[in-house]
Formats: structure tokens, sequence, C-alpha cells
């Protein structure tokens, strides 16, 4: 039984000690790093806004005409 809550106390403690570990071993982008990331996360933003855009546009006047235009 102890083995098991002390099993069990331990786990917090290794996933803190691992996350340190990470914090500690990471370093923050650089400038050049950190404008390549922006850019690729904006331009999935326009490619996810575009093709919401597009399904959108596709996708009402298809409903109207299967619903009968309610």
């Amino acid at each position: 039984m102890a083995d098991q809550v002390q099993e069990l106390l331990n786990v917090p403690r290794e996933f803190f000690r691992d996350g340190m570990q990470f914090i500690h071993r990471s370093q923050k982008p650089d400038r050049r790093e950190f404008i390549k990331i922006s850019q690729a996360v904006g331009v999935g933003f326009l490619v996810m806004g575009g093709i919401g855009f597009i399904v959108k546009l596709v996708h009402i006047p298809v409903n109207n005409v299967l619903v009968g235009g309610a």
C-alpha cells in the first residue's frame, strides 16, 4: 500500500522535474526564426480563412437549394 502511495506521489515530481529540465534546455528564438514562425502562422491563418470562406460561400447556396430556401 505504501509503495502505491509513494509511486503516485512520484508522478507529479517526475513531471515537474522533466518540465524544469525542458525549460532550462530551451532557448528563445532569434529575430529571424521568430519572423519565419510568425509568417508561417499568418499564412496558415489566411489559408484556413480562405478555405472557410469558400466552403461557406458554396455551402449556403447549395444548402438553400437542397432545403428549399425556407
